[in-house]
């Protein structure tokens, strides 16, 4: 069975797709195509690598939007108007991702990579593997989070409000909060390219998504509500999605595969911090939610979307600051394999402890 049929079957009621459920062993299993082809084809990969423009490599900006551009037509901005409905966990959810998250994920890449392994790594891979986290923690989650939310049985309206909300703050905070970290870790970063890469793989998107949907909406089949329209729209284009995402793994890991066979090693390395920036984040945000008595359909979102990560924007600005074969590209990579296994594993823990919170 091929990934493509996988991503077309629907997720069952209230659970997850077959795809987003292995997502994980999908990319694990990309990853070693992508290192055996890098061994077997490195001319080939040369020859994508040419394929650039304004530090933008065309291969990949046209994989990222087939991955980031569905995301976005889920995007209701008409749900901004709920925004003062519920603002506890709005409040935890902007706090958490804007003023918390991408610190503490620099903090703990310049712990591990300059201290604890710094025997074990070279600096200036150390370097590359830190801007990469920091490309990570600075991007909350755009799409994967609705996944969380109904597997939490969330409440719908207040997830398409975060979600909606935290697009825009990314349009303006994501590129001078990137910028602020990795040059208080010494990499330079050309402004230009980084604005470049969030109106490429932000505004653009979510500009083509918020049309897209107006679309949608506006021309619905009769009695079909305007999410259900949606939903057709998106499920018919999700193997496109898929698709760019497994297809970007391949292409990075056959960037990197001669790095990653004479240093097996990095991606466990890679994995601790990430593993720990999520396990802590989820902890913090949930515990506040629970101290401050926020219902239990909003309080898992809040804390879910913290914790996940829009990582196609992650991989695509470290392509685009850093290049294809890049210790950060390698590291943004990483956190598409630990993600899946994580947020399941808290949604589990999340729907055991739900009768610790208020329903209502």
């Amino acid at each position: 069975m091929t990934n493509g049929s996988l991503a077309e079957r629907p997720a069952p009621a209230g659970g997850i797709g077959v795809f987003e459920k292995w997502l994980s062993l999908w990319v694990a299993l990309c990853i070693a195509a992508g290192v055996g082809l890098g061994s077997l084809l490195p001319g080939l990969f040369a020859q994508l690598a040419a394929l650039e423009y304004a530090k933008v490599n065309l291969v990949v900006a046209l994989l990222i939007w087939a991955m980031v551009y569905p995301m976005m037509v889920n995007v209701d901005f008409a749900s901004l108007g709920h925004i003062a409905d519920k603002p506890k966990g709005l409040v935890i959810t902007i706090v958490i991702n804007w003023l918390i998250k991408p610190f503490t994920m620099a903090a703990l890449g310049l712990l591990f990579f300059k201290v604890l392994f710094a025997g074990l790594v070279a600096p200036a891979e150390a370097q590359q593997y830190i801007a990469g986290m920091i490309l990570l923690g600075a991007a909350p989650c755009t799409a994967m989070v609705f996944v969380w939310s109904q597997l939490t049985r969330g409440d719908a309206t207040y997830t398409l409000v975060q979600v909606s909300v935290n697009d825009i703050v990314m349009i303006f905070a994501f590129a001078p909060i990137v910028a602020l970290l990795l040059g208080v870790t010494d990499i330079a970063v050309p402004w230009e390219t980084l604005l470049l890469s969030v109106g490429l793989y932000v505004v653009i998107p979510l500009i083509a998504g918020a049309v897209t949907r107006h679309r949608l909406t506006s021309h619905a089949r009769r009695g079909e509500s305007a999410q259900a329209a949606v939903g057709r729209f998106t499920d018919g284009i999700k193997p496109v999605s898929v698709l760019g995402l497994l297809a970007t793994v391949v292409l990075l890991f056959g960037f990197q595969g001669q790095v990653i066979l004479a240093q097996p090693l990095v991606i466990a390395l890679i994995a601790v911090p990430l593993l720990l920036q999520s396990y802590g984040i989820f902890a913090l945000a949930y515990g506040v939610a629970w101290a401050w008595r926020v219902p239990f359909p909003i309080a898992a979102p809040c804390a879910l979307i913290g914790t996940s990560n829009f990582f196609e924007l992650a991989v695509a600005v470290a392509i685009s600051l850093f290049g294809l074969d890049s210790g950060a590209a390698l590291a943004t990579v990483v956190g598409v394999l630990v993600e899946v296994p994580v947020m399941l594993s808290l949604v589990a823990f999340a729907n055991r402890t739900r009768h610790a919170f208020p329903e209502a």
